[in-house]
């Protein structure tokens, strides 16, 4: 079995897309266990998913919370889920048809952790570089948007997600992975929305990735890194604000 591991934080515009996408594109959707972690939404998340799973009895779609974070939420996930192999997805990012095959037979080929390639849905030119980059096993390519499969047994191994560190929980397992020597990048293609970049604009979020992507690499603490993260976002709400005026 399969576990896939959403978190989800007022994700009531997007994640009943995501459910059907997951149950269509699935090789055997009875071999799948959807685990929807929820970090505290104030929309109606919660009512659209029970409707779904009311609607689909006889599928495995359950709904739980957990303290608020990426990766507090997929770490309690993870403590629920019965299926040997983990799947964790972003309530924007749908896998490629037979994604479920994909993965199963990567971890029967002895690839036990890895993603798909990715795409935006978005025809921004630099979003079509970042993703073609994707197809390539670089450590500097990979990204939580990708989504991330890893089988329960290395999960423990590694130690999960940090709930300790308030973001670049994604980036802090994947390295991990690389350290590990164990990660591979199946060559099919996953779709993922761009809608950040179109609430922050396009250049500003990316370079905001590569200053902590770089932090990250000359050594800065995630203290630091987190430090860096407040400063940009309380400097990205005042000039929203003051262009808003």
């Amino acid at each position: 079995m399969i576990s896939i591991i959403i978190p989800v934080l007022n994700e009531e515009q997007t994640i009943n897309q995501l459910l059907h996408h997951l149950i269509n594109n699935a090789s055997d959707s009875n071999n799948l266990e959807i685990i929807i972690i929820d970090g505290d939404s104030v929309d109606d998340t919660s009512g659209v998913v029970h409707a779904f799973a009311e609607a689909s009895p006889s599928l495995s779609i359950q709904f739980h919370t957990a303290v608020k974070g990426r990766g507090s939420q997929m770490h309690a996930g993870s403590q629920i889920a019965k299926g040997e192999i983990l799947y964790f997805l972003h309530a924007d990012s749908f896998p490629p048809q037979n994604y479920d095959l994909d993965i199963i037979k990567a971890v029967s080929s002895g690839n036990p952790a890895g993603c798909f390639r990715m795409r935006f849905m978005s025809w921004n030119w630099w979003l079509i570089i970042i993703g073609w980059f994707t197809r390539f096993s670089w450590r500097a390519s990979r990204g939580g948007d990708q989504s991330q499969y890893i089988t329960k047994e290395l999960y423990k191994e590694i130690g999960g997600y940090n709930t300790e560190i308030p973001i670049y929980e994604d980036y802090d397992l994947i390295h991990r992975l690389y350290d590990h020597g164990t990660y591979y990048v199946i060559p099919k293609w996953l779709k993922t929305s761009a809608r950040r970049y179109d609430e922050i604009g396009v250049y500003k979020l990316q370079w905001f990735y590569i200053t902590i992507y770089w932090k990250k690499r000359n050594g800065a603490t995630i203290d630091e890194i987190y430090e860096y993260y407040l400063k940009w976002c309380e400097t990205s709400e005042m000039q929203k604000s003051s262009s808003q005026n």
